[in-house]
């Protein structure tokens, strides 16, 4: 497998350094790139570089994942419009933890030639005292290089400015390169377009200390096809940990892609080959209703940072949700899950006690909670066969309702119509 050849025909390729797809093809090399550990999840943002990292790895070379312990306490400035704000060390490793477990999911990890590994920078700037490290490191750049950079020069032009510390990040992301091609031999730096200014700067390093050479790729920033930037909805982020985007929440993100984003997105977040990517998109457009692409891409994806499983109750609450499917699929959450899959539905809350003896259903849906205004109005849609209580319709206004009918022995859902849903939890 061409690593480069792979990125390229997946439209991930944006800019490589001369020399750097003649030495991936000639022999297999380590390569890095960098995580900031400044949250305790990565997000969808961050899978274009872990996928990266999953052809490398593929391609026969030597994944190396740098966790920036030191750098995230300075915050990369690099097309950000204001710096952020600084974490304490513990806070720190906390999230390096989280970020490592959650990367050991996509990439094979150990001591083999091929195998993936885990850095982290804090571990060689922590001893590296300030006056040697502007003494032995910052006397080989100048400002005025540091300064030509995009990155930089956007926010000095911009009404925050930016910090020395920012400003610093540069030089101490270039050494990182630099040693790692000192100690571990990573002859590559791989990131985003954005990073392309960095990375440079580090091959500057490794070439002024050393005489030495190093290459690099970066790949393009994704985006949505209607300009909006990726990986965002209307509640925030789309992470990786489950605790923070439910599997649902995750699987309904890519489901809803556009056709024009789910078919580019299919080649750059799956590992499908072309030939099978080609035939699903062709199946797509023979039946566009269908969101074939979409499916394929939702399924791919979710099984991969999560579970089969994790996939399979998504689909099964989608069905439910939107369609005709049953609520077996609840067995398997555990509260928050359930909380997460009725987000947005109206909630209300029972004492168990109410049920102890049976409650008439009017009086749940339209006085211990308000799935109705009115028992008048309860009682012609339930007449009506307008009302299911668990999936199940009810036209019987004398209907007792007890605690031998909760799902795992707390929760009622009633649905109203045909799309209104109210989840009743039971304590």
């Amino acid at each position: 497998m061409n690593f480069v050849e792979e990125l390229r025909w997946r439209g991930m390729l944006q800019d490589i350094m001369p020399g750097t797809e003649e030495l991936l093809n000639k022999e297999k090399v380590a390569g890095y790139i960098g995580f900031d550990p400044t949250g305790d999840s990565l997000h969808v943002g961050h899978l274009t570089q872990i996928m990266t990292l999953i052809h490398f790895q593929h391609a026969g070379h030597k994944p190396v994942a740098l966790v920036g312990g030191a750098t995230g306490m300075i915050g990369d400035p690099s097309f950000k419009s204001a710096e952020r704000n600084l974490l304490d060390e513990e806070t720190l490793q906390r999230n390096v933890n989280a970020l490592k477990s959650q990367l050991a999911k996509f990439l094979s990890f150990g001591d083999g030639a091929t195998d993936a590994k885990m850095v982290n920078n804090y571990d060689w700037f922590k001893d590296f005292k300030f006056l040697d490290f502007i003494r032995d490191i910052g006397k080989l750049i100048t400002v005025n290089y540091m300064m030509a950079k995009d990155s930089v020069k956007k926010r000095l032009e911009g009404e925050s400015g930016l910090s020395f510390t920012e400003f610093s990040y540069q030089l101490i992301q270039g050494y990182d390169f630099y040693y790692l091609w000192k100690n571990h031999n990573c002859q590559v730096q791989m990131g985003g377009s954005d990073q392309w200014g960095n990375i440079v700067t580090g091959s500057e390093l490794i070439r002024r200390i050393d005489q030495g050479s190093a290459f690099a790729v970066t790949t393009q920033l994704i985006k949505k096809s209607d300009g909006q930037k990726f990986g965002k909805t209307e509640s925030g982020a789309v992470w990786l940990d489950p605790k923070k985007t439910s599997p649902y929440k995750y699987y309904q993100f890519w489901l809803n892609a556009t056709d024009d984003d789910s078919k580019s997105w299919i080649k750059i977040f799956t590992l499908k080959p072309k030939e099978e990517i080609d035939a699903i998109i062709a199946e797509h457009d023979a039946a566009p209703h269908l969101r074939i692409v979409q499916k394929a891409l939702a399924k791919d994806i979710t099984i991969r940072t999560h579970s089969e499983q994790d996939y399979e109750t998504a689909v099964k609450t989608s069905e439910f949700l939107f369609g005709n499917g049953d609520l077996s699929f609840l067995s398997n959450l555990d509260h928050e899950a359930v909380l997460e899959v009725f987000d947005g539905v109206p909630q209300f809350n029972l004492a168990k006690e109410k049920l102890a003896s049976g409650i008439n259903i009017l009086d749940l849906l339209a006085v211990e909670t308000q799935v109705f205004p009115s028992k008048g109005e309860a009682r012609k849609m339930l007449q009506g066969g307008g009302v299911s209580l668990n999936r199940e319709k009810l036209t019987d206004i004398e209907a007792n309702i007890n605690a031998d009918q909760l799902i795992n022995g707390k929760y009622l859902i009633a649905q109203r119509g045909k799309k209104n849903y109210y989840l009743i939890t039971v304590a």
